[in-house]
């Protein structure tokens, strides 16, 4: 796959910041992409993996241990051991080495990267594959893009993959993180996302349904969401005079993660699920968050109490771009379209479809096949 722009983002970072967070969930690369820049810096490279017991050993005196270091240290698995980011912010003060930190949370997750790092670090996302970086659409739908599952020998191995992967992020992961969270039920409340991927969420009703309070749920929202597994897609509001939707909508970020928790093995039995098109809104809506590198802050969905609405909405190069995901053979231009258009004065409204052509159905709005979005220059309008 190609992660070039991976690497050069490192280098960009240390070029301002003497720590360089790589965040992403389990399994999606950080290590294989740290070992890569660890090839190409020039000098001396020390790696920690704060998975490997001797390692983890190592530091239990971390300063002892890191302030005789020059070059590039490498600390992989940075959450398990938080007490870690103090004692950088002094070494970073002393100019002595850049550090490489990997994190299997996002850093709201971390806090005390946030708190103690402050003007000296720089974060940047690691996603599964995509689309941009080479995948191919059908295996990275149904297989999702955590390497392991999208590169397996096949579909089977794929799925076995993946329901050790969910099981291992329940039992092990969530609790390496400081969550007491049951093991089964956050995997019944992650069954209840499953059904209401791509709606609009109401945290109160599935605490209800699961027994809990709605607090209790916004927490167990919070840590799925921080250890990259769902997406929340807040509303856009316009001054426009019409009743908006105010509510967010949620995503599973990686279909074959969402794919394995409905026992869905292949695209014979995607295709004839009530899901699909849900499923499709989703996975085309993070290969274009992903292609446009697009932070999770800057997207947006629009909805009026009309019924009026935009799958995404992003300012991207000084344009205002909309789009619309749908599984179709030839979609068509619709009134909600035309709406979304006028009130929210884009530039452009792209509708993402399966097919291989793409298309106009008029000076603003296009059909673009999701084959074709490497290459499409959203930014021309």
């Amino acid at each position: 796959m190609e992660r070039y722009r991976y690497l050069e983002r490192i280098k960009e970072h240390f070029s301002v910041h003497s720590v360089c967070g790589l965040l992403g969930p389990r399994q999606c690369g950080k290590t294989t992409l740290a070992d890569q820049f660890s090839k190409i810096f020039l000098g001396d490279v020390h790696r920690f993996d704060l998975e490997n017991p001797d390692d983890l050993e190592s530091l239990n005196n971390p300063m002892r241990m890191l302030e005789k270091l020059r070059g590039l240290v490498v600390i992989d698995e940075i959450q398990r051991l938080p007490n870690l980011f103090p004692i950088l912010r002094v070494l970073v003060d002393r100019q002595q080495a850049q550090y490489l930190v990997l994190g299997s949370a996002s850093r709201d997750l971390l806090q005390q990267s946030s708190e103690s790092l402050a003007g000296r670090i720089g974060y940047i996302e690691l996603s599964p594959f995509h689309l941009k970086e080479g995948a191919k659409t059908t295996p990275l739908l149904i297989r999702g893009g955590f390497p392991l599952s999208y590169l397996a020998k096949t579909d089977k191995a794929s799925m076995l993959w993946r329901d050790s992967y969910i099981q291992t992020f329940l039992e092990r992961d969530i609790p390496s993180f400081g969550f007491s969270v049951p093991p089964m039920q956050l995997r019944r409340f992650w069954m209840m996302l499953v059904h209401i991927h791509g709606q609009q969420l109401n945290l109160h009703q599935l605490g209800t349904s699961l027994g809990i309070s709605g607090h209790s749920a916004r927490s167990y929202l919070d840590i799925l969401e921080g250890t990259f597994m769902m997406r929340i897609l807040q509303p856009w509001f316009e001054n426009i005079g019409k009743r908006q939707v105010k509510t967010p909508k949620v995503y599973f970020r990686d279909t074959g993660i969402l794919l394995a928790l409905l026992k869905i093995a292949s695209e014979e039995q995607l295709l004839r699920h009530p899901l699909l098109g849900s499923v499709w809104e989703g996975f085309a809506l993070e290969q274009i968050l992903q292609a446009l590198e697009i932070r999770r802050e800057e997207a947006f969905y629009w909805r009026t109490g009309h019924g009026a609405e935009l799958d995404l909405l992003i300012h991207y190069q000084g344009k205002r771009l909309g789009f619309e995901f749908k599984f179709s053979d030839a979609p068509k231009k619709t009134k909600s379209m035309c709406i979304a258009v006028t009130d929210l004065k884009l530039d452009k409204l792209y509708v993402i479809y399966p097919g291989k052509r793409d298309y106009p159905l008029d000076d603003q709005i296009s059909v673009i096949s999701i084959d074709n979005i490497r290459h499409t220059k959203f930014s021309i309008v």
